[in-house]
Parts: C-alpha cells; sequence; structure tokens
C-alpha cells in the first residue's frame, strides 16, 4: 500500500530559499508521522507555518516521469532506487515538442520531474494533466509552470537548489572561443588545414555586462582577472554596487556604445523581453561580439540575426534561443560568424548531482506527506 499527499493548506514565505540542510531535517520530520501540524520555525530564511497533510491510501503504484533527460543522464545523477519499487519511473530523451505531445505522454504520471524551462506547463495542460500530483522544476524559478493554474488543481510544485558558476564559466568559454576563434580553427585543422584567422587579445578591452546580479558580478570577477575593463547596465543597478565589485556603471547606451565584448546576464521577464533591440545592436562596434548565456528572448532574434549576416557587428556566441531545441534551418546555424551552444549555461555533473538530488528528496518528502522547497503562485 503506498500513501500519497493532499495537500490540505500552505503558508510559505516568498522567498522560497531552502538549504540542503534544512531539507534534510524537514525530510526527517516528515518520516515520523502521515499527519502532522508543524510548529512554525524560521530556518534560513523560510517561514514554516501551518502546514497540514491529510494523508490517504493509494492503492496502485504511483508513476514518475522524468523530462527531457537528452543525454541519458538523469539516472546516474541520484537514488531513484530509493523511490522503487512503489515508485515506477520513467525517463524521456526526446523533447516533446506540443502540448498535445506532452498531455499523451504524461497522462498516467503522477510525479513529473521537469528539467528548468524546457517543457511548459501552462494552464490548459495542467487542466489535461489529471492524475498530475507533484511537479519537480529543477531550480527554485521556473516561469514556464503556471503555479496559480497548479494551485487551483491541487498540485504541489516544488524546486530543487542549483550552482551558479557553471554558467558563468560557460560564459567566459564562449568569450575565449570568439576573440580566438577556436570553434573554426579547430574545424579547419580536422580538414586538413592551418592558421586561418587572426584573433585578438582581451587584455585591456572593454567588457559590457547586461544585468550585475550573481551570474554578472562572477563574470565580471572573470574580466578583471583577464585585466579588462569592466562595465555594467541594468534598470536597478546603483553606482554603489557596481563600484563594489570593481565595475563602473554606466547608462545604457554606452554600454553598447563601449563594448568590446557584451555578455547578457539578467532574468527574462515581461520587462526584459526584447531589452536589447535593432538600436542597440546599432550602436555596438562593428568589431565588438555579444554573448547570451541567460534567455533568448531578451535580444531581438530577427535584429541579431541581420546584424549578423550584415557584419554590423563582428560576431556572437549564444546558448540560448527563442526556440529550443533551436530548428534545424534556423538561420544561426548557417552564420560563421556566431559560435553555438545547445542550452548548456547549467548543464555539468555537479550541478545535476544537485538538481536531481533534490528532486528525489522533493519525491519523498511530498510521499511521507510534508513537501517541501514549494513553490508558491505570487
Amino acid at each position: 500500500m503506498l500513501y500519497f499527499a493532499r495537500k490540505i493548506a500552505v503558508d510559505v514565505d516568498r522567498s522560497h530559499r531552502f538549504g540542503k540542510t534544512q531539507a534534510m531535517e524537514a525530510l526527517n520530520e516528515s518520516e515520523k508521522g502521515s499527519e502532522r501540524i508543524q510548529p512554525s520555525r524560521e530556518k534560513s530564511g523560510i517561514y514554516w507555518r501551518q502546514s497540514k497533510f491529510q494523508i490517504g491510501a493509494f492503492d496502485t503504484d504511483m508513476r514518475l516521469a522524468i523530462l527531457d533527460d537528452y543525454q541519458k543522464a538523469a539516472l546516474a545523477m541520484a537514488d531513484w532506487d530509493g523511490l522503487r519499487p512503489s515508485v515506477e519511473i520513467q525517463t524521456f530523451h526526446d523533447t516533446l515538442a506540443s502540448e498535445d505531445a506532452v498531455a499523451e505522454a504524461l497522462a498516467d504520471f503522477e510525479i513529473v520531474v521537469a528539467m528548468r524551462e524546457r517543457t511548459a506547463f501552462r494552464r490548459t495542460l495542467l487542466e489535461r494533466l489529471t492524475k498530475l500530483r507533484l511537479l519537480v522544476t529543477t531550480g527554485m524559478v521556473n516561469a514556464s509552470i503556471d503555479l496559480k493554474a497548479a494551485a487551483e488543481r491541487g498540485i504541489v510544485v516544488c524546486g530543487t537548489d542549483s550552482l551558479r558558476h557553471p554558467t558563468a564559466e560557460l560564459t567566459w568559454g564562449l568569450i575565449l572561443a570568439l576573440a580566438r576563434s577556436i570553434p573554426r580553427e579547430d574545424a579547419g585543422m580536422r580538414r586538413g588545414g592551418w592558421q586561418k584567422t587572426v584573433g585578438i587579445g582581451l587584455h585591456g578591452k572593454v567588457l559590457g555586462i547586461l544585468g550585475l546580479g550573481k551570474l554578472g558580478s562572477q563574470v565580471a570577477a572573470y574580466g578583471k582577472a583577464f585585466q579588462m575593463e569592466v562595465i555594467a547596465w541594468s534598470e536597478n543597478l546603483t553606482v554603489e554596487r557596481a563600484n563594489s565589485m570593481g565595475v563602473r556603471r554606466v547608462d545604457k547606451q554606452e554600454l553598447f556604445l563601449r563594448a568590446d565584448f557584451l555578455t547578457v546576464h539578467t532574468v527574462l521577464s515581461k520587462r526584459t523581453r526584447g531589452l536589447v533591440g535593432p538600436d542597440d545592436l546599432a550602436a555596438m562596434k562593428p568589431a565588438a561580439y555579444l554573448i547570451n548565456t541567460s534567455r533568448g528572448p531578451i535580444v531581438d532574434e530577427r535584429a541579431l540575426v541581420a546584424a549578423l549576416e550584415g557584419h554590423k557587428i563582428a560576431g556572437a556566441a549564444l546558448d540560448v534561443y527563442d526556440q529550443e531545441p533551436l530548428p534545424v534551418d534556423h538561420p544561426l546555424r548557417r552564420l560563421e560568424n556566431v559560435v553555438l551552444t545547445p542550452h548548456l549555461g547549467y548543464v555539468t555533473a555537479e550541478n545535476y548531482r544537485v538538481f536531481y538530488g533534490d528532486a528525489v528528496e522533493n519525491v519523498r518528502a511530498f510521499l511521507a506527506g510534508n513537501p517541501i522547497r514549494v513553490l508558491e503562485p505570487a
């Protein structure tokens, strides 16, 4: 007999931050009883006030789907066996491209583990997934999940912790690839060629950062290590914060005019969609490069393709796109002045172990009647 949890009432602080130690403590607490009211307490910035879950009998095994496991790596990154045999686990290695495809594939699953924002869970889809009880997303923010619709349907949504440095490291790899034409020279060597390009150095160049948050500040530190001049802009960036990192705050126009390498590190929102538009790209130096490892729609994709095709800027390195996976016939795939990677920013073994390890903890806690890392609608 397997037990499942149905949420009655949850009041969780909006910060949604829950450290691994605290998560394990809550998990251990949850296993002490099948029905519990947890006293109010503060842990790592979270207030768990009164949370009550009614536990009911579920006569058949639950089914769990792991989505978008492109590299077939998910099962090796966590102790999924600890959920068996009560939970049947199935991995999906290919993208389910349409809502109909997702609805059909997941119709019989009570638990779904989604990888970041690869698969969208809008209201219309959630209404079709009548068996879904728990949706786990990697990371603590997922703009492609309708949290309000999930709550209305009694679906618990949980997140996981994540590492931030992998994306900053990939950003720097892309900058170096652009500066020294590494992909083009590698391809030439494999065809039997030798030295076709003349690279540029980073020392003394201007690194422009759009968004000086946790990721942007890490990239800024790398830039300073390469002895670059680092400038930054975002709508909410203050001079004091920029100065504290040894970075000079400039206005948006100066950022695009002066940057030799302009890298995007802001979150996607209604305010930032299309934030980098045709006028911004036109303001860049002909010898400048744009790097985007944040989200594709922050940069006007059509305007960027036009700028690259017309050699209005020297090139770009992109890890994110308006549509993912990038269509095979997309014009970006044909441009020689672009370095393309398939959204690898967060894809490291270390990060996957955090993602999937926390996902297993979330499932165990849910089944025990005390979900952890719960995401609530704003």
